[in-house]
């Protein structure tokens, strides 16, 4: 459990950590907005292009080895990032996108073997530990800046300590397990027919939605701070509500796989998601500026929901271990692809109009969609080996 947590605690921070630096970052290296937006972009492409091989590398080499590996490219990459120019920025970026896309992947199926009776309330410790650590990371990524003059290279490359400890602390994991590990996985081959996820029409819809909830997420991770100092907040301020965003997802990324666990289907949380959305976004753009930490807070209830309930997809319409790790590299591996355009779109789209309206309309869409999609995903049903319609 343990190990869980540190391992989810640096598989958001690292990139969390940029958008309140983006315009900083711009600055200093003379990016341009669509450049700058690719900074987030970069490691959903690199989520999108490696999340397939990460159940084949864990059956291989087992899950706690590519674990290991994982927490040491990620390390790596934070380290890269921030030791030159525009060149090892980017390329640190997609070293550390790898080592998050494996840890991604390949944490849903872990706790479906691990915590088979208590898949909701891990689901929940495991996501809480990610939006913690990536809600610190949004807010004090300025004030590590502009108070203790570390640069933003500092305040980026100060989280190689933090993925260096869970590295640490996952390592005895590969001691224990390995040989557990391969007979589980023989064992979970020979007694289930293998699925065909791309065949499932099920499985295309939990793609989609995670797809989309991903394109809001890191569409505001990358812009909001721009978006909020636009409407007269100052950038630390504006950091700190990107940090607001994400502390209000803890709740409800501990409470909702809980109940999605609990309940026949997701159906309701699904509409509760969607509705929160639009509201979220319609005051983002037509609300008064005073009540900003409202819209801010309710964008990320509904995104912490979203998110919460991605992850529980996962389990919940599968049943065995292979499989939860199989449809997590596919929707991981498409639905970061989808995501990957929408920080780069977001600042095109804000380059090409002037203003943010239309970049939060195109958000007011996402979710529109994210609707349709999750009312089928929340269905009870499984996956059919011969796939289904």
């Amino acid at each position: 459990m343990i190990g869980i947590i540190f391992v989810a605690a640096v598989l958001r921070a690292p990139m969390t950590s940029v958008g309140p630096l983006v315009g900083t970052i711009r600055d200093d290296l003379n990016l341009s907005n669509t450049m700058a937006g690719s900074l987030t972009t970069l490691p959903l492409l690199v989520f999108a292009f490696f999340s397939p091989f990460a159940p084949k590398l864990a059956r291989r080499y087992g899950v706690e080895m590519v674990l290991l590996g994982a927490m040491g490219l990620l390390t790596l990459g934070i380290l890269i990032r921030s030791s030159s120019g525009a060149g090892t920025l980017f390329l640190g970026t997609a070293l550390l996108g790898l080592g998050i896309a494996l840890g991604n992947v390949l944490m849903p199926g872990l706790i479906k073997r691990e915590f088979p009776a208590r898949i909701g309330l891990m689901t929940g410790i495991y996501t809480v530990s990610m939006n913690l650590c990536g809600a610190i990371a949004s807010g004090i990524s300025v004030p590590l800046v502009t108070t203790a003059g570390m640069g933003w290279k500092g305040s980026l490359g100060g989280w190689a300590l933090l993925s260096l400890v869970s590295l640490l602390l996952w390592a005895p994991q590969v001691l224990k397990r390995r040989s557990r590990l391969a007979v589980a996985a023989i064992s979970a081959v020979s007694e289930h027919k293998p699925v065909q996820m791309w065949r499932s029409s099920l499985a295309w819809k939990i793609t989609l939605f995670m797809g989309l909830q991903s394109m809001f997420f890191y569409s505001f991770v990358a812009w909001l701070p721009e978006i909020l100092t636009s409407r007269g907040l100052p950038p630390d301020q504006a950091g700190w509500m990107l940090s607001l965003m994400q502390l209000a997802q803890l709740p409800f990324t501990f409470l909702v796989p809980i109940l999605a666990g609990r309940m026949a289907n997701q159906r309701l949380l699904v509409t509760f998601t969607f509705v929160l959305f639009m509201a979220g976004f319609s005051g983002l753009e037509l609300g008064s500026a005073q009540w900003i930490p409202l819209w801010v807070a309710m964008c990320g209830v509904a995104g912490g929901s979203a998110f919460s309930l991605a992850m529980m997809f996962f389990t919940l319409r599968t049943r065995t271990t292979q499989e939860a790790s199989e449809l997590s590299g596919m929707a991981q591996s498409f639905g970061y692809l989808l995501a990957a355009a929408a920080p780069t779109l977001f600042g095109y789209l804000h380059d090409v109009s002037g203003g943010w309206r239309i970049p939060i309309l195109l958000l007011i869409l996402v979710a529109s969609l994210m609707f349709i999609v999750g009312w089928s995903a929340g269905s009870n049903r499984y996956i059919e080996p011969a796939g289904d319609k």
